[in-house]
């Protein structure tokens, strides 16, 4: 049978979700985990890649193995908790239909970075401290203007393997959270490598106006990643939340 489990993990002492030669991932832990647990080898696919250090609220991944009881899926989220240290916390084990597939039915993500204006005590592990003042009226107006746009090239890590480089951005803003927090939320089909951290790091040059609303278009335009800003530290960014149609779960 088809599950998915949903988890979230703090990434800094991983390179990312994927398996990766002499480096912990998040991928190989959960297999670790579930091979001491079941004592069966079981492969699990996660719903796409997070750059390391990125972190995740809400990451969904799929395995196939036996019918549950509820009972027994109640057990082994307990048992994967008490498994794990706090970098990794299981939320839950759905029971899903067949075809579902936890990277192909993902109908949007969506990632939030935080930058800090002000030092971060207790927060630094989490969030971007960036001192200077930045119009964020200005860097909402060039949000706007990334859904016009379909190929980010620009924003792409270079010599990925993938087909193309069209996302279609659904939504995308700056809020303040507190006084002293900004928050960047972006929502898309699917997202490139690094595509977050280098977005966010151009609308800081037109948060702190080094480049005006027209100059960021021609950056997009340009499809040359040497254009675009720098990519900002990935550990403020999160991978927040995944959609899916409820009619893949057999229980929500």
């Amino acid at each position: 049978m088809r599950y998915f489990l949903h988890l979230s993990y703090n990434g800094s002492k991983f390179c990312g979700w994927q398996i990766q030669p002499n480096e912990p991932s998040v991928q190989e832990s959960l297999e670790t985990a579930f091979f001491h647990l079941l004592k069966e080898k079981i492969g699990i696919t996660g719903c796409g890649r997070t750059d390391t250090g990125v972190h995740a609220k809400s990451y969904y991944a799929h395995f196939d193995f036996r019918e549950l009881s509820n009972k027994e899926i109640e057990d082994l989220v307990f048992k994967l908790n008490r498994y794990f240290g706090f970098g990794i916390r299981i939320l839950n084990i759905f029971r899903m239909k067949p075809e579902a597939h936890a990277r192909f039915d993902a109908g949007s993500r969506t990632y939030k970075y935080y930058i800090a204006n002000q030092k971060q005590p207790f927060n630094n592990d989490f969030s971007y401290y960036y001192p200077r003042v930045l119009n964020i009226e200005k860097m909402n107006q060039a949000c706007q203007k990334l859904r016009e746009y379909t190929d980010f090239t620009s924003f792409s890590k270079l010599h990925t393997q993938v087909n193309n480089n069209n996302c279609t951005i659904i939504s995308a803003f700056w809020e303040r959270e507190g006084d002293d927090i900004i928050v960047f939320t972006i929502e898309a089909n699917r997202f490139l490598r690094n595509m977050v951290r280098s977005i966010v790091g151009t609308l800081i040059e037109v948060g702190f106006e080094r480049i005006c609303i027209e100059e960021f278009c021609k950056i997009i335009e340009a499809k040359d990643r040497n254009r675009a800003g720098v990519s900002v530290p990935a550990k403020a960014l999160f991978l927040y939340n995944i959609k899916y149609e409820k009619e893949l779960f057999f229980q929500i």
